[in-house]
């Protein structure tokens, strides 16, 4: 297991795009690291794979920017590289919504640590999981009773929460995904559609895994690369889907 995976994400106002794309692809291939990089004027989003010191490295200079100094850093290992090419894109949104009024810098909604949901969970706290994750990525693993949407793709979110019951606008409501951009988004739209209650799960299942284990957990969690998924101590489990690969992170 000597490949360092890493997946982050911060939503931050970002300016010359153009400028920081050339920066972060050729200081990425200099430590030949793997993986795909997101950046829009809301931020950055990223999943890369190298050798430990290379990784490293990437992120020390990263956070050498005082836009990106507190982007916080999820890490697992694999016995091979789990990527094929590096990737660094210029896109409208580092996770695609299509809801220009939703601003988790400006309003963001509460979050949730992962000990504390695990906490609720095992009190029977009357909640509601909410899993704002694609249909192939739940049918692969989920927390135990939690509702979903059905979505094909996340940006479809926002559209498909009408169907909610009614009564969901009353009680708490945790969201989570994969690492917890989505969320980042999801969450405040929940708000404003009038829920009065909304937390996102911090650092999504990825975090929960790695604090908490697979408790009120069933099945493995779907990564965005040729790992496919982890199980609760963020191991490969070997699954197979014709989904993985060809999607970017979020």
């Amino acid at each position: 297991m000597n490949i360092l995976n890493i997946a982050a994400y911060r939503f931050v106002a970002l300016s010359e795009l153009a400028q920081l794309r050339a920066a972060l692809k050729t200081r990425s291939a200099q430590l030949r690291l793997r993986g795909t990089i997101l950046i829009a004027e809301e931020g950055i989003n990223l999943v890369l794979a190298g050798a430990a010191a290379d990784i490293e490295t990437f992120v020390d200079e990263l956070r050498m920017d005082t836009r990106f100094a507190p982007i916080e850093i999820k890490r697992s290992w694999s016995a091979a590289q789990p990527f094929k090419r590096l990737l660094v894109k210029i896109k409208p949104e580092i996770v695609t919504m299509r809801r220009p009024e939703i601003n988790p810098v400006a309003a963001p909604a509460p979050r949730l640590a992962p000990l504390e949901l695990k906490r609720w969970l095992d009190e029977g706290r009357e909640i509601t999981l909410l899993d704002t994750r694609n249909q192939f990525e739940v049918e692969m693993g989920s927390f135990r009773n939690a509702l979903e949407l059905g979505l094909k793709s996340f940006s479809d979110f926002a559209r498909a929460t009408p169907a909610l019951p009614q009564e969901m606008k009353d009680r708490p409501v945790v969201t989570f995904c994969t690492g917890g951009i989505r969320c980042e988004k999801a969450a405040p739209w929940l708000i404003s559609q009038g829920f009065r209650e909304v937390y996102q799960l911090d650092g999504g299942i990825l975090n929960y895994f790695e604090q908490c284990g697979g408790a009120h957990f069933r099945g493995a969690c779907f990564v965005f690369d040729e790992r496919v998924a982890l199980d609760a101590a963020l191991r490969e489990t070997g699954a197979v889907t014709s989904s993985g690969s060809a999607h970017e992170p979020g």
